[in-house]
């Protein structure tokens, strides 16, 4: 049985209060010390996707966002794979970072690799082209918080767990043509593990976009180039994000000369 076959029950109970911090214990998959792991509905996977964006875990409001998106679709008579589906699609990279995201996916060309006008597309009428993940598919928090890559998820044993088993299904079924997007270092650490285990190739990798989090606004206004490398603070490294960029747009356009 699946977990959301597992939690669905609940998931459809009006009884059943969604709320807590930072998820409602019946959803509690694993602790490891000060780490939690809990259920929430971000396993269906797009076979059929050309590109998979992958974040680090999701945060408590994408994890709510799902949890209250699946209640609402099974509530309303959808099968669950139906449910399951729109709960990831309506959950995955929501809020202000979706915004951050798609202006820097379309600034190095992703969406001209894809034949879109934007990848904003990828959102809306273009879902069926992307695949929404994250390095860990549940969300994770430390001390009750969002888990934002400290300490390092090929750490813990439970963290490294949920890579080799869930994150590593999702690559091999999304086969040996998918590229992907891993957003910040420390995701791309991961699949850098994940390359060295024969998963997917290097051309498959589009990695160095900086995480599209808000925390992330200077670093992300210099590589979008709207802030000149003169008023940057020291915590950026504008040499860094330079060599990242030049390299993104030339891994996207060798894969545009190969189609």
């Amino acid at each position: 049985m699946s977990y959301f076959e597992k939690f669905s029950p609940l998931l459809a109970d009006t009884a059943f209060n969604l709320a807590g911090r930072p998820l409602p214990q019946d959803f509690l998959l694993a602790s490891e010390g000060n780490l939690e792991t809990f259920y929430a509905p971000f396993d269906y996977i797009n076979t059929e996707a050309r590109i998979t964006i992958c974040g680090i875990t999701p945060g408590y409001q994408q994890a709510m966002n799902a949890l209250n998106e699946a209640r609402k679709q099974l509530q309303a008579g959808a099968s669950l794979e139906e449910a399951k589906r729109r709960a990831k699609e309506t959950a995955s990279f929501s809020g202000p970072m979706r915004s951050n995201l798609i202006a820097m996916l379309d600034h190095i060309g992703l969406h001209q690799l894809v034949g879109i006008n934007s990848c904003a597309r990828l959102f809306d009428t273009h879902q069926h082209l992307v695949h929404y993940t994250s390095a860990l598919r549940y969300p994770v928090f430390v001390d009750g918080e969002n888990y934002s890559g400290s300490p390092a998820m090929l750490s813990r044993s439970s963290l490294r767990q949920q890579i080799d088993t869930h994150l590593a299904e999702e690559v091999r079924a999304l086969g040996k043509t998918c590229i992907y997007v891993p957003l910040g270092p420390k995701v791309a650490e991961v699949f850098q593990r994940l390359q060295n285990n024969g998963l997917l190739r290097p051309e498959q990798l589009l990695d160095g976009l900086p995480h599209p989090s808000g925390a992330n606004a200077e670093r992300i206004s210099y590589f979008l180039g709207t802030k000149s490398r003169e008023s940057l603070s020291i915590k950026t490294n504008p040499s860094v994000l330079d060599n990242a960029k030049a390299q993104l747009r030339g891994k996207i356009n060798k894969l545009k000369a190969m189609e």
